[in-house]
């Protein structure tokens, strides 16, 4: 019988980032394989098979973009979605947990502008 502890519950991942991991080794393999198409395009091309030859490597090429194109979005979304959740565990500090953070000290800037609290918000 196997139990899982909560540890182990949040350490492993989800379908979305198994999908991530899925299309990033996807990219990854089609990057490997464009030197191999284009020794293949050429003895092609040397054969006499001009336009295969160049078919083969262009789809190659381009099949590779897209796949980093698409991993790397999906991976953009997955980070964001993790981040959103806050799995992270960042804590958001609010304005009464700054009381006790010393301003620093005037220096010997005389263009420096001090502002209030009042006078600027949070940008979040």
């Amino acid at each position: 019988m196997s139990v899982m502890t909560g540890w182990y519950v949040e350490r492993t991942p989800n379908r979305s980032a198994k999908a991530v991991t899925a299309v990033t080794l996807l990219a990854l393999l089609l990057v490997a394989v464009v030197p191999v198409a284009l020794l293949a395009a050429v003895a092609m091309m040397m054969l006499g098979h001009v336009v295969g030859g160049l078919a083969l490597f262009g789809g190659t090429v381009l099949a590779a973009a897209i796949a980093v194109a698409l991993a790397g979005v999906s991976g953009m979304r997955h980070l964001r979605k993790l981040v959103s959740e806050r799995s992270l565990g960042l804590v958001q500090l609010d304005d009464s947990q700054y009381t006790d953070v010393a301003e620093p000290g005037g220096g010997d800037y005389t263009n420096v502008v001090r502002l209030d609290h009042s006078e600027y918000t949070e940008v979040r």
